[in-house]
């Protein structure tokens, strides 16, 4: 499934897929200083698509400008409204929608600080991130070489555009590996997340997450400890070691994209009985149910798309 669309909203302006184009001297493409979001769509029970917390996305977004020192030239509101335009103006009834604020052309180098701020809208079809065989069955990990980024390098509570270099490069040697997905450790040696996600370690009917200290606080990840304190599921915050992953019952990992993805084994490791166990699958049909509009106390977090 391919990452195409009619229409791409830039700057204001509503620009056909094939004419969404930016300059060879952008900024933020040579230095990689921008902010995104990921957003999802899904189908609601009336057919109308409804954007998943999309409040708290972007306010991510603006926090993320503002943490880097780039002003927003639009609003909470402008861009919630562009958000469900984009959505309608392509037709999808579920999407995966990409809000970009960048570094335009003008002065270049490290210090420039007199360039446009510009902020592009697309949207695009996208199924299982990490795939269907991954979702059903688990995928494996590989613990990274690769350590995530120190919080006093980068700002853990940003989502830059440049700090997903460090993401990708573990996700390469993952994948030229053998494994799926990697999972990646902070200064310390201890449980970070993956390289796009959060994550979960079950152990004797207790569930742990990493503390949102050095990682980026997901909106799924909250999501679904929402979802387990629902259920009366006891969720721990605290510090892991990647050991802990070994010996755990189960293992997933969580995020807008990847949505609520098993994990079936860790270094070659079996987790648990190496496929999805009861909690992960709980939290499976759960977020689903939540995203599709299906569960009434979570209802007012999303924003239906209603034609204008």
């Amino acid at each position: 499934m391919g990452i195409e669309s009619d229409w791409i909203w830039m700057d204001g302006e509503w620009v056909p897929y094939g004419d969404a184009k930016v300059h060879v001297l952008t900024h933020t493409l040579h230095y990689g200083l921008g902010a995104f979001e990921g957003i999802r769509a899904y189908k609601q029970p009336d057919g109308r698509p409804g954007i998943w917390r999309l409040d708290q996305h972007l306010e991510r977004l603006l926090d993320s400008m503002r943490i880097t020192l780039m002003p927003s030239p639009y609003s909470l509101d402008e861009l919630k409204l562009v958000c469900g335009d984009v959505v309608l103006r392509n037709g999808f009834e579920e999407a995966y929608i990409r809000p970009l604020a960048y570094i335009g052309e003008g002065s270049m180098g490290l210090g420039a600080r007199t360039n446009r701020i510009r902020v592009s809208v697309a949207a695009w079809e996208w199924g299982a991130y990490l795939g269907e065989e991954g979702m059903k069955k688990g995928v494996s990990l590989k613990t990274s070489t690769f350590t995530r980024n120190h919080p006093n390098a980068a700002p853990a509570h940003a989502k830059i555009v440049g700090h997903y270099v460090n993401s990708i490069l573990a996700r390469y040697e993952a994948n030229d590996d053998g494994f799926d997905e990697a999972l990646m450790l902070d200064h310390r040696g201890l449980v970070a997340e993956g390289t796009g996600e959060n994550l979960f370690v079950v152990r004797k009917g207790k569930v742990y997450t990493p503390p949102p200290i050095n990682i980026l606080p997901g909106i799924t990840r909250q999501s679904v400890i929402d979802l387990m304190r629902l259920d009366d599921i006891e969720v721990i915050e605290q510090p892991l070691a990647r050991d802990a992953l070994y010996v755990a019952d189960e293992v997933f990992m969580c995020g807008t994209a990847a949505e609520v993805t098993p994990v079936r084994s860790l270094d070659r490791r079996d987790i648990g009985k190496g496929k999805p166990g009861p909690i992960t699958k709980r939290m499976q049909e759960r977020y689903q149910a939540a995203v599709h509009g299906e569960i009434d106390v979570l209802q007012e977090d999303i924003t239906v798309v209603d034609p204008r």
